[in-house]
């Protein structure tokens, strides 16, 4: 298998966040690339690698017995975290899938409102959604960091504290901790998401009823960042 040095930074944006030496679920795993990663470097002690799909499950156990990690490692035929409970785990990552099916996944899995566990998200879309349930089900969120390949993506850490906030529209779209820390690829990412508001208000400017109020409040707001 690679070794951690070719890990790439969209899926490396995790192990800061992980508890060293701990037991990891990667929920949507494809191939369980990430899970032998960890576990090969020492990162992560044991892993359950899950998948709603056959074909990514077959590929991740081929994968992990031509690691020889069979013992450290497992796989889980399942939708989400269902039936992932017994394996106790020191977190669960939760990458490539959109912030909406990262909610649902998150609700149909209460056990995870446990203050042990830490969450490593990275949604491909709708990441201010995923915040807002965040801080509407008590989930801290403890750190953020931006990274680039080929697109931007957001990882989002989290973990349940049982108070419940709030986050203004800025704070749910960037995230308070990118916006308090402004790490390297901020500057991009906000000229990114201005793009995106510009997008939005070309399509709705069509439509004579459309009320652009929104969009252009948020556009206004992130060019002030800049």
């Amino acid at each position: 298998m690679q070794a951690l040095s070719t890990l790439g930074a969209r899926l490396s944006s995790a192990i800061p966040y992980l508890t060293h030496g701990g037991r990891v679920i990667d929920v949507g795993t494809d191939h369980a690339y990430l899970p032998i990663f960890l576990v090969q470097n020492g990162i992560c002690r044991n892993a359950l690698a899950c998948d709603i799909n056959e074909g990514p499950i077959r590929s991740a156990q081929e994968n992990i017995a031509a690691a020889k990690l069979t013992a450290q490692i497992g796989t889980r035929l399942t939708d989400g975290l269902h039936g992932t409970r017994d394996f106790d785990p020191d977190d669960i990552l939760i990458f490539g899938m959109g912030g909406e099916l990262i909610v649902r996944i998150l609700s149909e899995a209460e056990w995870v409102k446990d203050s042990r566990i830490g969450l490593v998200l990275q949604p491909m879309s709708r990441a201010s959604v995923l915040r807002r349930y965040l801080a509407e089900n008590g989930f801290e969120i403890v750190g953020e960091s931006l990274t680039f390949e080929d697109k931007f993506y957001q990882t989002i850490a989290a973990r349940w504290c049982g108070v419940r906030y709030e986050l203004s529209e800025l704070e749910a779209w960037i995230g308070a901790k990118n916006l308090s820390e402004r790490p390297p690829l901020f500057e991009g990412f906000v000229r990114h998401e201005i793009g995106v508001f510009d997008t939005i208000l070309k399509g709705k400017a069509k439509s004579l009823r459309a009320d652009l109020s929104y969009e252009i409040e948020m556009k206004r707001n992130l060019e002030e960042l800049l």
